[in-house]
């Protein structure tokens, strides 16, 4: 039977395939096989929040996909979808099996995302955003960092592209920046300075969201990231540098510059 350990120690190898598929390679096959491998070994423990965590974890890989096609102009056909919105409502309703209530927010934040980035239904996400926040800020100090700066990130975009309040959105999407540089992993950081720089161009702040995009996309080529999350850096950095001192950069319902929608 599989120790706490050996569960522990997987999750954490999936989360890192994860990162470097969402981020680097666009491969989430190692990430799936690590997921899969601790799923089946929780159930023989009964071990519930190490389930609840690893279905959480498959919500995520299956968004991250999703995003990817979007990224590349394709539709996301219903069924995939669908299958994504069910990862994220077993993952919660396994949370609550454990007796973990507090550790629902990534479930309720990929509930979210699916309305959000998927359905391009912002009434029917924010519920889900507006809790994850909660959880996530009562813990502010065993909670996920990263899960923490994503749950920020899509309540600044709200504020930017739905609420239209700039300052607000400001205040959100620099705590979540603030959030990926306390972490500390380079392969997170440009896609933060990213949407930051959008919410400061929607303020009339040119001058700081050019600082913040020559810096997403001189740090995004030296972490090596996917080619389409430099390219989004480099048409968010010429679209800002064209813009006249009043303009602003046009944002779509996902809450980004074009496809920007992932991490």
């Amino acid at each position: 039977m599989a120790t706490g350990d050996h569960l522990a120690e997987l999750l954490v190898a999936a989360e890192e395939e994860f990162a470097e598929a969402g981020f680097r390679t666009g491969d989430f096959g190692p990430a799936r096989e690590l997921l899969a491998e601790a799923l089946a070994e929780a159930e023989q423990a009964g071990d519930l929040a190490v389930r609840a965590r690893a279905v959480d974890l498959l919500g995520m890989v299956a968004h991250y996909e999703n995003i990817a096609k979007l990224m590349s102009g394709h539709r996301v056909p219903a069924p995939e979808i669908d299958a994504e919105e069910r990862l994220f409502r077993q993952a919660l309703a396994a949370w609550h099996a454990a007796g973990r209530r507090a550790a629902t927010g990534q479930a309720l934040f990929g509930l979210g995302l699916v309305y959000q980035v998927l359905h391009g239904d912002w009434a029917s996400a924010m519920p889900y955003f507006w809790q994850a926040l909660e959880l996530v800020e009562a813990d502010d100090v065993g909670a996920d960092l990263y899960l923490r700066s994503e749950v920020h990130r899509h309540v600044g975009f709200y504020f930017l592209v739905v609420d239209e309040q700039p300052a607000e959105a400001i205040r959100h999407l620099q705590l979540s920046l603030d959030l990926r540089e306390q972490l500390g992993d380079p392969r997170r950081i440009p896609s933060g300075q990213v949407a930051l720089a959008q919410a400061e161009l929607a303020a009339g702040n040119r001058d700081r969201a050019i600082k913040l995009l020559r810096a997403a996309v001189m740090q995004a080529r030296e972490a090596g990231l996917l080619a389409q999350r430099i390219q989004d850096a480099e048409r968010a950095l010429r679209e800002a540098e064209a813009a006249s001192d009043a303009g602003t950069e046009h944002l779509d319902a996902t809450g980004g510059s074009g496809t920007n929608t992932a991490g």
